[in-house]
């Protein structure tokens, strides 16, 4: 098989010198371009099976070289490399036909697969003699906050989801945002300009579930007075959300098993079947394989609404996230109350990353509204967060040995750098490198003693 050609453009000489030796490393052919006219140039001058083009590239950037590859060639796949990843950047690289996009730095046995999963695709719609024309993209969902490399690629995983329509199946402890990712599924999907039906599970009343989920007809029991759609019924043409399916009930999970296959139902007292067309997105916090292996949910209603898996990670895996959320957070609820918006001091950053947050994105956006209630000088302090002091369970290695938390280390470590500067704060604060009003921020928020005075002069103060 001849040796598939790459077209590597990034106007860093060394960085795109760097990328086409792994390209070459992994069997390609290369050839190296250093802007976005010379790559289009190129392309326009020979074929090729793939692109990697960084995104920022002065004055035309990876977005510019994606539309006019996408123009001449839909079935070359483009694949798009940042230093600055940002989940809505990659939403909008994914929506515009980008086929992959990657954050710096790159590592050679990832490019490596990708590349090879990326000709092989090329070749594959090479052989399909009906291309069809490129659909235009959708519109950018850019309420997505987030950077860190598992929210790129659950948010990879929606653009490309939102696409077709296979039922989808989002995984995620509570308040890590399971519902606006639906409705970014939705969003994004040509049902978008039909109803989006979000349904907690749990909220339904369990004599009533299949009356709210299928709807009923006059008569059909006590108090209907009326007859009245189900939720499948207003759904229809769009998207049903089941939130929380791992408690729905095992009889209603064969109905609703039939209902997904068939695209049918009945309505409660009905004699008639009513079609309907509705793409199922549903979300859990419970681990359904184990519940599947339990008997407590049908194998076969988890594996039709498992066909594609968008697993969302707790807060706590996504630390670098946190004051880009904490920031957006103060910034909408200043808007809505019309204030200008506070700014984090390092210490109250401190605090959040370091917190566990046990209730999510919902718990930090509740405690971004109250902080800002407490603001009063413009700047938004550890104390005025209120933190609690959740729970951490230690590790306990073989052999009974317990490691302290990083919270309690680094309590220690501001501690003994106190006692060796002899509460000398100006002295600390400089060892620890962060700036006296700040360590005093800590030791208050720690209840780490202070001395009342610093006695030592200083030639300089901060």
């Amino acid at each position: 098989m001849p040796s598939s050609h790459v077209l590597v453009v990034d106007d860093q000489p060394l960085v795109a010198n760097a990328l086409a030796a792994m390209v070459q490393a992994s069997g390609h052919r290369v050839t190296v371009c250093h802007g976005v006219e010379e790559a289009l140039g190129c392309f326009d001058a020979q074929p090729f099976d793939a692109v990697l083009s960084d995104v920022k590239m002065g004055t035309l950037g990876g977005f510019d070289l994606l539309r006019g590859v996408r123009q001449r060639a839909p079935h070359v796949p483009v694949v798009l490399i940042t230093g600055e990843a940002s989940v809505a950047a990659a939403m909008d690289a994914m929506e515009q036909g980008a086929y992959d996009y990657l954050s710096k730095p790159v590592r050679h046995e990832a490019l490596r697969v990708l590349l090879r999963r990326a000709v092989e695709h090329k070749r594959l719609l090479s052989r399909d003699e009906d291309l069809g024309q490129v659909e235009p993209p959708p519109t950018t969902f850019n309420d997505i906050i987030g950077h860190s490399s598992r929210m790129l690629e659950a948010f990879k995983t929606v653009a490309r989801a939102a696409r077709g329509d296979a039922s989808v199946l989002i995984l995620g402890e509570n308040g890590t945002g399971k519902e606006r990712v639906a409705r970014a599924l939705h969003e994004k999907s040509p049902r978008s300009d039909r109803p989006f039906v979000p349904v907690n599970v749990t909220a339904i009343v369990s004599t009533l579930a299949e009356s709210e989920l299928f709807g009923h007809v006059k008569g059909a029991f006590t108090d209907a007075r009326e007859s009245r759609p189900g939720l499948f019924q207003q759904a229809s043409g769009g998207t049903l959300f089941l939130d929380e399916i791992g408690d729905l009930e095992m009889a209603l999970q064969v109905k609703l098993l039939r209902a997904i296959q068939e695209r049918r139902i009945k309505p409660v007292g009905s004699s008639e079947e009513i079609d309907v067309d509705i793409r199922l997105v549903a979300a859990t916090n419970a681990d359904l394989a184990k519940r599947v292996r339990e008997g407590r949910f049908r194998e076969d209603l988890y594996y039709r609404i498992n066909v594609v898996t968008i697993a969302l990670p707790a807060l706590r895996d996504r630390r670098d996230d946190i004051p880009e959320l904490a920031e957006y957070f103060l910034a909408r609820f200043a808007a809505r109350a019309g204030q200008r918006k506070p700014r984090l001091s390092d210490d109250s950053r401190a605090a959040l990353i370091e917190y566990d947050w046990p209730g999510n994105v919902r718990e930090l956006e509740n405690v971004m509204q109250r902080a800002l209630q407490f603001c009063t000088d413009g700047i938004v302090t550890a104390d005025q967060l209120m933190l609690g002091e959740p729970a951490r369970e230690r590790s306990e290695p073989e052999g009974g040995a317990q490691f302290p938390t990083l919270r309690e280390k680094m309590d220690r470590y501001v501690i003994e750098v106190l006692e060796h500067t002899n509460g000398n704060l100006t002295q600390a604060a400089r060892i620890l490198g962060v700036a006296r009003r700040t360590l005093q921020r800590m030791a208050a928020r720690r209840r780490i003693p202070l001395s009342d005075v610093d006695n030592v002069s200083h030639p300089t103060r901060e």
